[in-house]
């Protein structure tokens, strides 16, 4: 889904907010699901949550966030998944 068409989601129906939180969330656990099975396998992972916070509660903020800091760098037409895996990176970089 680009970021054109969750906000089209969000705007058009009366629960577009709630069903484009709902798309961010399995974005944002699927993006982390993926991640764990890097590491898992023995491979370098794109961002590491360890046994910092990461709840289902904290996807819009970390997309609006994201969105926010970079705004001249996304384009209507990227996919969600792009700016969640940045904000994902942003917010939870592996190091020592």
């Amino acid at each position: 889904m680009s970021i054109r068409e969750l906000r089209t989601l969000e705007a058009s129906e009366e629960d577009g907010r709630a069903h484009a939180g709902y798309y961010l969330v399995g974005v944002m656990e699927g993006l982390r699901e993926g991640a764990d099975t890097v590491q898992r396998t023995g491979g370098k992972p794109p961002f590491c949550v360890g046994r910092r916070r990461f709840e289902p509660a904290m996807a819009r903020s970390l997309y609006q966030g994201e969105l926010t800091r970079h705004a001249g760098l996304y384009e209507a037409d990227m996919p969600v998944q792009l700016v969640m895996s940045a904000a994902l990176q942003n917010a939870y970089r592996c190091g020592p």
